[in-house]
């Protein structure tokens, strides 16, 4: 009877039972920035398909992409929740890291661009009808997600993280950027409902999200760049993350776009005319500025690489955000008709699929070495600032 007593229970099926922290140990470390694969190939797709020139295969290969960013999605929804199952302390660890929970807004934006992708590009295999089913599960999805990270992350920063002035960072603009993803995404849906109230209440109700995400982007923009001039460049590894302020950038240029080409269908003729002149004279001004921001990262991008900076997911950042300013300039070539604007986004559709390449690469090398899932590693203390 005392053999039985201390003899472990054992199982057919899994062997010794083992604590739950034990299991699925490569889970562990998976942090919620893995959805930045998501969103940085959906993107590609979409942008793809939007390109103002006809390019023999680019609509297969967008869908080949799609198909592959709504594979990638799958996986990571069901590894994401094997880590809150068998490693809830370190996901509640997550949470209350300021430099891990603003990546939250990114499962948000990743159901978002997958259904922004199906109904563009997927809808050739599925079907329109499908693909406007899919869209309109993760577009309802993805905006509820987003609006309650909207609020819980920054209620986090204010009542338990509390970061430092010397401490912001462009990952902030994360959770309240994928609100102004819904605008753009629920601009596709519009045509599809039946004309009426439902129809006026969609595009109104996309205006009001694009309002609140730009409205929250303009008070952390700020300091953003204050931090940049009073501290100086961003640690190497966080260096890319600057292109992360292209997000809401090209993305509020993009919505305003999409909004006012449906908006004829769900609005009166002065409304939609007067939604169509705001589309332009918001986003040209803002597209000049995120050609800015994109040449100031650039060059901060350089100065990091000459540094020593090497790969980490942060680079996956130079995909989701290009990939917004590439549809953000697809919408302005066509409310405009410059062949400037079209150039531009074939021009920034070329920097997106270089990004797309580099990241991707990275994060098969990581995977197959083990680096990218390992345990981050404890930085030495510093001894004294050398520059």
């Amino acid at each position: 009877m005392a053999l039985l007593t201390h003899t472990p229970a054992v199982s057919p099926a899994r062997g010794p039972d083992v604590p739950a922290a034990a299991r699925l140990p490569s889970l562990r470390h998976l942090g919620p920035n893995w959805y930045a694969t998501v969103m940085g190939t959906a993107i590609v797709a979409s942008a793809g398909a939007g390109l103002p020139f006809a390019v023999p295969g680019l609509r297969a290969v967008c869908v080949v992409v799609w198909a592959l960013s709504a594979a990638l999605l799958a996986v990571l929804l069901t590894a994401r929740a094997g880590h809150w199952l068998y490693h809830r302390d370190q996901a509640r660890a997550h949470l209350l890291d300021p430099a891990v929970a603003p990546f939250y807004g990114c499962l948000a934006m990743a159901l978002l661009a997958v259904g922004g992708a199906t109904l563009v590009v997927g809808r050739d295999v599925l079907g329109v009808r499908t693909a406007v089913a899919v869209d309109a599960v993760l577009f309802g999805t993805g905006t509820l997600l987003g609006l309650v990270i909207a609020v819980a992350i920054p209620y986090l920063m204010v009542v338990r993280h509390r970061p430092e002035p010397a401490g912001a960072s462009p990952v902030w603009l994360l959770p309240i950027v994928s609100p102004m993803v819904s605008a753009a995404v629920g601009s596709l849906l519009v045509p599809h409902l039946p004309a009426g109230q439902g129809r006026e209440a969609l595009l109104l109700g996309c205006y009001a999200l694009f309002g609140l995400s730009l409205l929250a982007t303009l008070t952390m923009l700020p300091l953003i760049f204050g931090r940049l001039v009073a501290h100086g460049p961003l640690p190497l590894a966080l260096t890319p993350a600057l292109f992360l302020v292209l997000g809401p950038l090209g993305q509020s240029t993009t919505a305003v776009g999409q909004l006012a080409g449906v908006a004829p269908t769900a609005v009166g003729g002065a409304y939609a005319r007067a939604l169509g002149a705001f589309a332009v004279v918001y986003g040209v001004p803002v597209m000049g500025f995120a050609l800015l921001w994109l040449a100031l990262s650039a060059a901060l991008v350089v100065r990091a690489l000459r540094g020593g900076m090497r790969f980490t997911m942060t680079w996956w950042a130079f995909t989701f955000p290009v990939g917004t300013c590439v549809t953000g300039a697809e919408v302005l070539a066509r409310h405009t008709g410059l062949v400037a604007l079209e150039w531009l986004a074939a021009g920034l559709f070329t920097l997106l699929l270089s990004g797309w390449s580099v990241a991707a690469w990275g994060t098969l090398r990581g995977l197959f070495s083990g680096a990218l899932l390992a345990a981050p590693r404890v930085p030495r203390p510093a001894t004294a600032r050398t520059r």
